[in-house]
């Protein structure tokens, strides 16, 4: 019997867990895409009011939110 009738009785097993780890593979990488996307939209860009004029103070005061 040898090695190469163990390699065709097993080839659709060895399709399979190849087919789960793509798989695996695939959704690892959406769940790091989705994670990646949420943090960048969680990230508000804070913009000076036009109609008011800009002050020293507005560009030098580490304290101010």
């Amino acid at each position: 019997m040898g090695i190469h009738y163990d390699y065709k009785s097993k080839r659709g097993e060895r399709a399979v867990l190849k087919e789960a780890k793509r798989k695996a593979r695939l959704a690892e990488r959406r769940a790091k895409r989705l994670v990646s996307s949420e943090i960048v939209e969680k990230k508000e860009v804070k913009t000076h009011d036009i109609k008011k004029t800009i002050t020293l103070d507005d560009l030098t005061n580490p304290n101010q939110k």
